[in-house]
């Protein structure tokens, strides 16, 4: 028994200078991120939006998967606002942009890599969809980005454009995905544009749309 209670006190020294380490740096680094992200939020169309990581002491016992913190996020959206949890206080478009700018400062640290973006511009539309558009275009300038979206704005901004269509051939359901160019592309965004009765109009607008881009 003797063996087996240094041995659990080493474990208990060893875990509590880890997680001290693991404690420091994560103090160190907090406000760097949280530079990072603020600076995002003005191209994001949330001028006065502000992010903060919020680091409290947690009373875990030797040994708990998280060390010795609580690490949350926080988020006020407006001047003067008290910053809250940030799943609380934000909206869903305005959840959605405040992930945007904390993956693209996660990604701006790291060497280039492949980012997956579902539903990133849910509940946005008009200029602040162009302005998610413009940001993930920008950011595929170093790196491979795809994204899932219904809005016009920002599958303009893709290098390329794929559609994905689910449909029910009488054995189950089936996905078909195909590669969109040319007039197709002209087509597919027109009809995002307009709905199911896509007009010359909306052709027109979405010929400008991608010819801008």
């Amino acid at each position: 028994w003797a063996g087996l209670e240094e041995a659990a006190q080493a474990a208990r020294k060893a875990y509590q200078a880890g997680a001290e380490k693991l404690s420091q740096s994560r103090h160190n680094v907090s406000a760097q991120l949280d530079v990072l992200v603020n600076k995002e939020l003005g191209p994001l169309k949330l001028d006065g939006g502000r992010f903060t990581t919020k680091i409290t002491s947690s009373e875990l016992e030797a040994g708990g998967p998280h060390g010795l913190d609580r690490v949350s996020f926080e988020a006020s959206t407006n001047p003067g606002m008290a910053p809250g949890a940030i799943a609380k206080i934000a909206s869903g478009g305005e959840l959605a942009r405040f992930m945007l700018a904390l993956k693209v400062s996660l990604a701006a640290q790291g060497e280039p890599c492949t980012l997956i973006f579902d539903e990133v511009d849910a509940g946005v539309g008009g200029a602040v969809a162009e302005a998610v558009g413009g940001r993930l275009q920008r950011l595929a300038e170093t790196g491979q980005v795809l994204v899932v979206t219904h809005s016009p704005q920002v599958a303009a901004r893709g290098a390329s454009h794929w559609q994905v269509k689910k449909s029910d051939g009488g054995e189950g359901m089936s996905t078909q995905v195909e590669i969109l160019h040319g007039d197709t592309r002209l087509e597919e965004v027109a009809r995002m544009l307009s709905g199911a009765d896509v007009t010359d109009e909306a052709r027109a607008a979405a010929r400008r749309r991608l010819e801008a881009e």
